[in-house]
This record gives structure tokens, C-alpha cells and sequence, in this order.
């Protein structure tokens, strides 16, 4: 399996999208609940074992309707954290 991220600013973006609510043991997915979403930001530059990798939340208080939804809103808030840190890369730190 092939994971699919994108390039902004020299960092790769990977979009995280999963179903609002774990599936039980013997159940099957219940996708009508919605879906949450968060972005794996990643180094690409750094040492395979130095390399720095970040998972952060897309901020939301209702599940997302639909994994198109999830996805549009995880790309953008990767680019916000990305460009809210500038230069100097502060979202390595934050916590």
C-alpha cells in the first residue's frame, strides 16, 4: 500500500482521515456518525533516524459529514500550521 502525501513548503503533508467513532469487534463501519481528521506533518530533509514528524488534530467540534470534507479541511489546516510557524519551524515544539 502506497501512503499519498504532498509537498508544501518542503515538508510532507499526509491527510489522516478516520470514522468519528471506533468500530466494535464484530461490527461493521458506521460511517453515517462522520469522520474526524488530523494531518501528519514530516521532515523530508532530515536523517531517516533523525527525521521529525508531527501529528496534529484539525480543530472541530462535529464530526465531518464526509471523508471529502475531512481531507479539503486537513490540507488547508496543515498549510495554516506550516505557515503559522514561518521560518523558524516553531511547530516542531509546540505541544
Amino acid at each position: 500500500m502506497t501512503t499519498a502525501f504532498r509537498l508544501y513548503r518542503g515538508l510532507e503533508i499526509y491527510l489522516l482521515v478516520y470514522p468519528h467513532h471506533a468500530t466494535q469487534s464484530g461490527f461493521g463501519h458506521n460511517y453515517e456518525e462522520g469522520f474526524d481528521a488530523s494531518v501528519r506533518i514530516s521532515d523530508p530533509e532530515a536523517e531517516t533516524d533523525q527525521r521529525r514528524s508531527r501529528v496534529f488534530r484539525v480543530p472541530r467540534t462535529r464530526p465531518f459529514k464526509n471523508t471529502g470534507d475531512a481531507r479539503r479541511a486537513s490540507a488547508v489546516y496543515a498549510e495554516q500550521v506550516i505557515d503559522s510557524a514561518a521560518s523558524d519551524g516553531a511547530f516542531w515544539d509546540r505541544q
